[in-house]
């Protein structure tokens, strides 16, 4: 067997996928043989990141990164007894300038994620980043020349695309099985209550430097009663839910209909209804994407479908999910896979899923 530098190893694998590294690779290496890789933002999605990269073989976890550093504490706790020489930073900057980091994943707030891709493809790494990959789309077309300029992988978390049953059914529509897709339409009916109403600046916890959490956003008094999570429902670091949960049915819908472009045309409309919070972003929203021949919709609907009543709207099955309406029936699902309905709407054939992470 011819034995495999680190680079080698790492553009073998991580293109690949984030969660496989080791697939077809579970030999053990040798300690300079390892991807050394730092995980930044982890007071969420990133805490997924650090314990899946623990469990695969060849991987070593070297720096952590956060503004918070509560956050910090706990991401060493996570490590354990594998902590032992792993780095903190709080300035993603300093942890960026040091070579003997391979790979950065990233989970911080959608504000910061094109600029942490185009950082750490300038200082040679590679990244996993979690969606969106922008908090809008011009900077996401910079990430995007980064990492071809800079010769770098870089993946996002639509883990969708990694579904065995998707991808089947995908396939057995567009062998016109049911006819030409007439509508893609991807649905996030999930509630989100009120973040609240402040009357003035909120404190910054002591523990946060709000500076380096603000970044490229401006830095603003806070204005809501959370600095955490909170941020996806405010303009200036988040997008709402269909740039939260809708990152993923969009993609879904995008690659049923077999485009990989921006749409050429797009019109939405919606507001905040309901609740008189701190939040910017829609509760209630429709997007429509002029894809041609068939064109995209997305709905956004956080409030339940009466007054009085917690219970959400749904379509047909699905609260969180999409449909490829086509001329002889309809696909339903999700990430965890979904049937084809026939014109009377009757279950007529089912694609189970598998490997969705």
């Amino acid at each position: 067997m011819t034995r495999m530098t680190r680079r080698q190893f790492v553009a073998g694998t991580l293109a690949a996928g984030a969660w496989a590294l080791a697939a077809p690779y579970s030999r053990a290496l040798g300690a300079n043989d390892d991807i050394r890789v730092a995980v930044i933002g982890f007071n969420g999605q990133g805490g997924g990141h650090i314990q899946r990269f623990l469990k695969i073989p060849g991987v070593r976890i070297v720096g952590l990164c956060d503004a918070d550093s509560k956050v910090i504490e706990k991401g060493v706790k996570m490590l354990g007894d594998r902590a032992d020489g792993v780095k903190t930073y709080q300035d993603v900057r300093r942890l960026l300038e040091n070579k003997e980091i391979d790979a950065v994943s990233t989970a911080t707030p959608n504000h910061w994620h094109s600029l942490i891709v185009v950082w750490a493809c300038q200082a040679g790494k590679d990244v996993y980043v979690e969606k969106p990959v922008s908090h809008e789309i011009w900077e996401g077309r910079q990430a995007v020349e980064a990492a071809r300029k800079y010769n770098r992988i870089v993946q996002t978390g639509t883990q969708s695309r990694s579904n065995t049953g998707l991808r089947e059914a995908f396939a057995w529509i567009k062998a016109g099985n049911i006819g030409k897709i007439l509508v893609a339409r991807g649905f996030c009916y999930k509630p989100r209550g009120s973040i609240g109403k402040v009357s003035g600046p909120t404190p910054i916890p002591p523990n946060v430097d709000y500076d380096l959490w603000c970044g490229p956003a401006p830095k603003e008094p806070l204005m809501r009663k959370n600095l955490h999570y909170d941020w996806h429902w405010v303009w200036p670091t988040g997008n709402g839910d269909i740039g939260n949960q809708g990152i993923h049915e969009m993609d879904m819908c995008r690659w049923a209909l077999g485009q990989p472009a921006i749409a050429p045309r797009v019109f939405s409309f919606g507001g905040r209804f309901v609740h008189d919070d701190d939040a910017t972003t829609p509760n209630t929203l429709t997007a429509f994407y002029d894809y041609q021949p068939a064109p995209l919709i997305f709905e956004v609907r956080g409030l339940p479908r009466k007054t009085g009543d917690k219970a959400m709207d749904y379509y047909r099955t699905t609260q969180i999910g999409f449909s490829i309406d086509c001329e002889g029936g309809s696909f339903v699902g999700g990430g965890g896979g979904g049937w084809i309905y026939d014109k009377d709407n009757q279950k007529v054939k089912q694609f189970t899923s598998s490997g969705a992470d």
